[in-house]
């Protein structure tokens, strides 16, 4: 079947349908209005569209790592070699970034499906009155939620795209262009299903997986603090819009005063089981093993970094320079200028605690089980990527969630699409770009503390600390210069050694408009390292943004616009 957006936002529509005057019977497969139109119906639409979440694929996956992790300074693809997904190296050095890459057009279409299946469960909620359907406002909200969701990931991915909602007749799919709303207005639209849901949604659900207001709230200051960077067409940053900048600060207040909370130790996030949906856990896509599926319902989209020693198939792997991003000084400060000088030695220098909560090393406890070290001959191409691996979405192979599901090995921890301590630093970065970096500082601060105090899982078999841990809080007149400029520098840091291996950094770099000048830099000394990155460059003005895949372009028979560069 061809895959376009057509296809998908049609789906409804035909459901719908109706025989012809020609036959009498009933056609298969087809819900009729009575079918749809009543509590019941609509509450499977809603399970559907929460469904779409988990709906990815090992080379299609909704977590991004190919494009947030793989097009940053954070990660080599790795696997076997250049050749293994081809096209992932391609995205990875910006190196014949063609338009016509299944993957990209395949993670479009999937996104579409979780917008088509949101705007279908809103057109099945539309008829029902409260009188007869008591949620009908609460699951309004979530399917808004829902779409911002789906919108805010094209948004990020591709920049232009065809924006489409539950109003919008199918008769006018195929004339409205990717390019038919400016890029603030696109953002505008995904900002109003977030306000929409905050205003809508209860403080608590009463089952575990949907959003609630906190979510929404989180997920407008994202989306505001993104909309605040001005671009230009050519993918440059102009300016940054103060009021943004206060609608991102007021939102996240609504999340900072609610009952969402650090956790006491970063590792908490990171583990399966009892520590799921814990208090920094805002919202989450939630997997499961064992509810009468055949393989349960894992993370089919990141099971290709499970380490080689483990199963299958070593990809996603953290970079050097990343590594040697946690080397923190004797002051407990990050290198800024200088980390990546040399490589750093875990057994001998300082680092931040953060590093082996993130980044497996050999010789170092997998996930916090000294009886099982991490070994050099996990990894399946060292000489090609390297020897670390990616810690945060993998679990114990004893963990019950641990499932083969040949040739890969998924979970079913949860994937946190948005942490509390994200939260803190969009309203950090908001006040520092609205020349408030002081009140920025005890935000920063609490979470560079929370690191400092989470080292009680990462000791050895002898109870030792595994590393040199050493990391303290900015101290302004004392350890740091805390202008505006010293505030920045600070924020984007803690926003890489907190995020680190998360997905976000690619487009953390994008929202500043510092892409090209960070990578070019990593590639001129990182390719002294790993070969497969000689000919990796970014270009300004282009790479900011994947290219229209050229499938869409012919379905809409030319309607969209290719991006600028491609």
């Amino acid at each position: 079947m061809k895959r376009s957006i057509f296809s998908s936002l049609v789906l409804a529509a035909l459901a719908f349908g109706s025989c012809t005057k020609q036959l009498d019977v009933e056609p298969k497969g087809v819900l009729n209005p009575g079918q749809v139109f009543t509590p019941e119906g609509a509450e499977k639409f809603v399970i559907a569209a929460y469904s779409q979440l988990g709906n990815d694929h090992y080379d299609v996956p909704f977590s991004l790592w190919p494009y947030g992790n793989g097009r940053s300074d954070d990660q080599y693809k790795g696997g076997r070699d250049e050749n293994d997904i081809q096209e992932f190296h391609f995205i990875q050095t910006f190196y014949n970034t063609r338009t016509d890459f299944g993957q990209v057009d395949a993670l479009w279409y999937n996104l579409y499906v979780g917008v088509a299946r949101a705007n279908d469960a809103l057109n099945a909620i539309e008829p029902l009155t409260e009188a007869e359907y008591a949620q009908k406002k609460t699951r309004q909200a979530e399917m808004r939620f829902l779409r911002g969701h789906f919108y805010f990931q094209l948004k990020t991915l591709f920049k232009h795209m065809p924006y489409l909602d539950e109003k919008t007749p199918k008769e006018d799919y195929p004339q409205i262009s990717n390019v038919a709303l400016t890029d603030d207005q696109l953002w505008e639209k995904i900002a109003d299903d977030f306000t929409f849901a905050s205003e809508n949604l209860p403080d608590k659900q009463p089952q575990v997986g949907r959003a609630d207001k906190y979510a929404a709230y989180a997920y407008l200051a994202k989306t505001r603090l993104y909309q605040a960077y001005k671009q230009d067409d050519k993918h440059a940053v102009t300016g940054i819009d103060a009021g943004k900048l206060q609608a991102v600060v007021a939102a996240a207040d609504k999340v900072l005063t609610s009952p969402y909370r650090l956790e006491a130790d970063f590792a908490n996030s990171f583990l399966p089981g009892t520590f799921e949906n814990g208090p920094e856990s805002v919202f989450a896509v939630q997997y499961s093993v064992n509810d009468n599926t055949l393989k349960g319902r894992v993370n089919f989209g990141d099971v290709l970094s499970v380490p080689q020693g483990l199963g299958c198939c070593d990809f996603n792997k953290p970079s050097q320079n990343l590594v040697n991003a946690f080397r923190t000084g004797a002051d407990g400060l990050p290198l800024f200028d200088t980390y990546n000088d040399a490589n750093v030695n875990p057994d001998a220098d300082n680092v931040d605690p953060r590093l082996d909560h993130t980044v497996a090393i050999p010789g170092h406890a997998w996930k916090y089980e000294p009886d099982r070290p991490y070994e050099e001959n996990w990894n399946r191409s060292p000489g090609v990527y390297s020897v670390y691996a990616s810690l945060k979405e993998n679990v114990s192979p004893d963990a019950e969630g641990f499932v083969n599901i040949d040739p890969f090995y998924g979970n079913s921890k949860n994937r946190i699409i948005i942490r509390y301590a994200d939260v803190l630093l969009f309203k950090a970065e908001a006040l520092i770009e609205l020349g408030r970096q002081d009140e920025a500082l005890p935000l920063i601060n609490a979470l560079r503390e929370r690191a400092a105090n989470s080292t009680g899982k990462l000791r050895t078999k002898a109870g030792q600390l595994q590393a040199h841990y050493k990391v303290e809080p900015y101290k302004p007149g004392v350890n740091v210069v805390w202008d505006r400029e010293g505030a920045r520098k600070a924020l984007r840091w803690e926003r890489r050694l907190e995020f680190a291996m998360e997905n976000s950094r690619f487009f953390d770099l994008v929202r500043w408009g510092i892409a090209d000048q960070v990578l070019n830099a990593y590639f001129t000394k990182e390719k002294t390292r790993r070969d497969f990155l000689k000919s990796a460059q970014f270009t300004k003005g282009k790479h900011e943004y994947l290219p229209i895949p050229q499938n869409q372009i012919f379905f809409s028979k030319q309607v969209y616009q290719q991006n600028t560069g491609y």
